[in-house]
């Protein structure tokens, strides 16, 4: 079934932008590994899970070191979970698809003066519900607009969004539907509209160790170290169930998400920050993105791939911070 949906997606030329832009997110843990070193481990008698996971409560353990506070509140008859910290201008970080708050981790520190941050755990994500069946992106950014709403915006200062992946739509998103509520998109790796020119042998939820590994290539620069086995089959298992199936089984509101010839009604300021390993989106795609937004501007980040904020989060960290701090 999802072999023949993922051929009816490419038969229309549009493929599922919130896998193909977002399916790295749950990737992106197994890359922040040794900075993880010293985080606290898990009893020895509890189960033992995959390195994946094992990666993400590490990571979401230190949350509250870095002087996060956990939320929770009802959005749309679902709970949404974000983590917050600061004062000053409001800063909404979104993550991509399968990944969780707690991928901005390495980043936060350095960006945090004078800024209120807020890390959401998009719906379906982390410990924000939907926790199973079909995910559509109707419910994703449904989320993240009433949680914005009713909480980020309540004070009605407008609020900068920063993306990753499938989060870039989603503040692309934000920005074209609310211009009032938004001071400026920082896009990263990600965008409004379909892939260009990715690499086509790149299987979008791997069933094996090889297409597992090809995944990770495309994801990240050549320099980097080699994915370990275990982590790659770990990749694997976590296909079935996982947010990347859940989204393909729900494909038929993504068209009308995209912002196809459409980029140019964005009213607030964007920023497209780019690590150019990526070929998950192909060469092409910050290019369009520019087309389409001459007067964004586009910061380029060497040497790193589809998640900068893991991979490479030290090159990241300046072109973000002048990205935050830029008023053209």
């Amino acid at each position: 079934m999802l072999t023949a949906l993922s051929t009816k997606l490419d038969s229309t030329g549009r493929l599922a932008t919130a896998v193909r832009t977002g399916l790295a997110g749950v990737l992106s843990v197994a890359l922040a590994s040794t900075a993880l070193a010293d985080a606290p481990k898990p009893p020895e008698d509890s189960p033992k899970p995959g390195p994946i996971a094992t990666l993400v409560t590490l990571a979401r353990a230190q949350l509250p070191v870095y002087g996060f506070e956990r939320h929770s509140a009802l959005v749309n008859g679902h709970e949404l979970v974000w983590w917050q910290k600061g004062e000053g201008q409001p800063v909404v970080l979104l993550h991509g698809v399968a990944d969780q708050a707690a991928t901005w981790l390495l980043v936060t520190r350095l960006i945090g003066d004078g800024r209120q941050l807020f890390l959401l755990d998009l719906p379906g994500h982390g410990d924000s519900a939907p926790s199973a069946g079909p995910l559509p992106m109707g419910t994703v950014y449904g989320g993240v607009e009433g949680w914005l709403k009713a909480h980020a915006h309540a004070a009605k200062q407008p609020v900068t969004l920063v993306g990753n992946s499938m989060g870039a739509w989603l503040s692309a998103l934000v920005a074209h539907r609310h211009p009032e509520w938004v001071e400026k998109a920082v896009l990263i790796n990600g965008g409004p509209i379909a892939p260009r020119g990715q690499d086509a042998g790149v299987g979008l939820m791997p069933a094996s160790r090889d297409e597992a590994r090809a995944l990770m290539a495309a994801i990240r620069d050549p320099s980097s170290p080699a994915t370990p086995d275990a982590m790659l089959d770990d990749l694997v298992a976590r296909v079935e169930g996982g947010q990347a199936q859940r989204m393909f089984a729900a494909p038929d509101d993504l068209e009308g998400y995209l912002l196809e010839g459409r980029l140019g009604e964005i009213k607030p300021r964007i920023e497209i920050l780019w690590g150019v390993a990526d070929r998950l989106l192909g060469a092409e795609f910050p290019k369009v993105l520019m087309a389409g937004l001459p007067d964004a501007e586009l910061r380029q980040i060497p040497k790193c791939g589809h998640v900068p904020q893991v991979e490479c989060p030290a090159a990241l960290i300046p072109q973000l911070k002048a990205a935050l701090d830029s008023e053209r």
